[in-house]
């Protein structure tokens, strides 16, 4: 446990919205440091928990952290830092159910895939929203057990567009950052996050539809110079669209970072093919049907993105077919 001298006298209790794999992974890594946590999640994984503690599968060992965890939103009352992790197309639904539980001073972070989370939040409810990027290879490994695949660090940073009330200010995003420090949680300040935000929904595109449709980890994906090549098409159709969104990406810094991903994370399934397996809904509206959907809103073609959302959406369609 780290030395509470370290941390931030503001931000004494955390709560987490949607706690799946990345909410209980960051949920744990704050639970271990001595932080107070409650989870919020589905019931099977809030029984397993409050029977077993939450198993965290890190570094070749299994931790039990102890934490508190319910399926209640009533739960984030008098929370100082709430960590949203819900499915991009609950985003809407969770803050209104989080909505009449947050206080104008809690910080509520958007730690979830797609470029326009924190800006739903932030018209629902009544505190500082601050988006944040993750980068984190993990997976559920049954109710109450997370598995880690790799990294764990987060980019955070002023809301784009945001009112005046809801961007917060540099003293406030770097106690986050020191916070997150004194539990082992790199995290770092960027002057842009909306940058940041669709240079990781690049990624996520090139990756997660086919590694879903393939139920294969990315290092197999890029092993194969078709997938390599169709990749290169998704991060052209994304830099195009989001150029006319006004976000400027370049595109071999883009290939490098598809490339590095396979490298870094060779073992991972996606989370869309994880989705898939379980025979649940995905977030693929928010990613390959996101950029399809405002390249048509724009006159950008993005046929590939189309394509892979169009399919993962075929499947999905049978989950209930006898």
């Amino acid at each position: 446990m780290n030395d509470s001298a370290k941390i931030p006298p503001a931000l004494h209790k955390v709560a987490v919205m949607g706690a799946g794999a990345v909410g209980s992974f960051y949920g744990a890594m704050l639970a271990r440091a001595g932080h107070a946590v409650t989870l919020i999640g589905r019931p099977a994984h809030v029984q397993a928990i409050q029977r077993d503690g939450l198993q965290l599968e890190m570094g070749g060992q299994r931790h039990v952290v102890r934490l508190d965890a319910g399926s209640d939103p009533a739960a984030l009352a008098g929370a100082d830092l709430v960590l949203c992790c819900v499915k991009s197309g609950d985003t809407e639904a969770a803050a209104l159910q989080m909505a009449p539980h947050l206080d104008p001073a809690t910080l509520l972070m958007s730690l979830q895939n797609g470029v326009d989370n924190a800006a739903t939040l932030a018209r629902h409810v009544p505190c500082r929203v601050v988006p944040a990027v993750v980068y984190v290879a993990v997976a559920l490994g049954g109710p109450g057990v997370v598995r880690h695949f790799g990294r764990g660090d987060l980019a955070i940073g002023a809301m784009p567009g945001g009112t005046q009330s809801s961007v917060p200010e540099w003293p406030t995003l770097q106690t986050l950052v020191d916070f997150f420090a004194s539990a082992q949680v790199p995290v770092r300040i960027v002057p842009d996050v909306a940058v940041e935000l669709w240079a990781k929904l690049l990624v996520n595109c090139a990756y997660n539809a086919i590694s879903a449709l393939a139920q294969m980890p990315y290092a197999r994906l890029a092993a194969q110079a078709d997938i390599r090549a169709l990749q290169e098409d998704i991060v052209r159709e994304v830099i195009a669209v989001a150029a006319a969104c006004g976000v400027s990406l370049p595109l071999q810094v883009s290939l490098d970072a598809v490339a590095k991903i396979a490298v870094g994370m060779p073992r991972q399934l996606s989370s869309t093919a994880q989705d898939m397996a379980r025979r649940k809904p995905s977030e693929i509206d928010h990613l390959n049907g996101f950029v399809a959907r405002r390249g048509a809103e724009l006159g950008v073609p993005a046929p590939v993105n189309r394509t892979l959302h169009a399919l993962v959406k075929l499947v999905e369609s049978g989950y209930d077919a006898p």
